[in-house]
């Protein structure tokens, strides 16, 4: 199973978004998304699942849930933007949620991909680039083992 991974839009939707996220069976995006409406154009790529971040207002945190704790190709996947834990790590997000194999968290715009007993991936910023970093989305296959491509975006979009 293909997931498309996403976070920190705010409001900007890229539109090789759509040609890097085609094929994929899900959406997953990990907060900040900005207008509801970005949410309904990514499900021209495939079902959304969402989570509300901590400059989403207060029409999206009446939508979304803060966490998303869901069941993937047999696989419990958490999605949280990650402010709930201040400067979200890897080592916070697996002891606030010990029974993931898969983590998603956005907020730092950083991308990461770390193992170490669940899958925590952060990948990175999609709406403008912010701290020098160049936006970014990745790509999750659910297999025998889990894993994910990061694809930077080009930043003339």
């Amino acid at each position: 199973m293909k997931i498309g991974l996403i976070s920190d839009t705010h409001g900007r939707l890229r539109p090789e978004i759509f040609d890097i996220l085609e094929g994929v069976e899900r959406v997953l995006h990990a907060g900040d998304v900005g207008p509801a409406s970005l949410l309904v154009e990514l499900e021209a790529i495939a079902p959304v699942t969402a989570v509300w971040g901590n400059t989403d207002g207060f029409e999206l945190r009446s939508m979304l849930p803060e966490i998303a704790d869901l069941e993937l190709a047999g696989e419990r996947v958490v999605v949280v933007h990650g402010h709930q834990l201040g400067s979200p790590t890897p080592k916070s997000l697996r002891s606030a949620h010990p029974d993931a194999a898969v983590i998603l968290y956005g907020h730092t715009h950083r991308p990461l991909v770390e193992r170490n007993g669940a899958l925590v991936v952060n990948p990175g910023s999609a709406g403008a680039a912010r701290f020098g970093i160049p936006p970014s989305v990745g790509i999750l296959t659910l297999a025998a083992s889990p894993s994910v491509e990061l694809i930077e975006l080009p930043q003339k979009s």
